[in-house]
């Protein structure tokens, strides 16, 4: 295997292809690697509501976040809300877009949202599957028009969504334990 980058000042070829030596940190959780991000088993995908379910990849219940796909099989209005923290996203399959703004996100695209901002997510006609990885830090706050609260989801309420979810469906409320991070 050849060494892509230098290796670290001081450091030979032959040093720079070994693993590091030393235990991890004991207090580190486990790496987190899921071979099938986006499933081929229809169960894993979770109901949010008619048309529109989350596959979950990473809900870190000690940092307040989580990481999901987002898989839309209908178009029309998915929700209008807004985030105190930032979100990252990644198209991987149909498009979207939001109300508020002149864009649309298209396979490929990566999305960056700042706190704050309330916007209304819409998948419009044509789009059969519309699927994207999201990383939602903090909530999710959902507004009317006028930017009253509606309710709220956050990772403990995702947690919860998926154990009832795998638990209805047989495979365990247990199941989401492997994504808790």
């Amino acid at each position: 295997m050849d060494t892509i980058n230098r290796p670290v000042v001081g450091e030979t070829a032959e040093e720079a292809r070994q693993a590091y030596r030393h235990p991890q940190p004991a207090e580190s959780p486990p790496d987190l690697v899921i071979p099938m991000a986006v499933p081929e088993d229809e169960r894993l995908w979770v109901p949010q509501q008619p048309n529109v379910w989350l596959r979950p990849l990473c809900l870190s219940a000690t940092r307040g976040y989580w990481v999901n796909l987002l898989r839309v099989r209908k178009s029309g209005v998915l929700s209008r809300h807004r985030h105190p923290q930032p979100v990252h996203a990644y198209v991987i399959k149909g498009r979207w877009r939001y109300l508020e703004h002149d864009w649309e996100a298209v396979a490929g695209a990566y999305v960056y949202e700042p706190p704050g901002q309330t916007h209304t997510l819409v998948v419009d006609e044509g789009v059969e599957e519309m699927i994207t990885l999201f990383q939602v830090n903090g909530a999710m706050i959902y507004v009317d028009p006028d930017g009253r609260t509606m309710g709220y989801e956050d990772v403990f309420t995702k947690i919860d969504m998926c154990r009832r979810h795998y638990s209805a469906i047989g495979l365990g409320e247990g199941f989401v334990d492997q994504f808790i991070r």
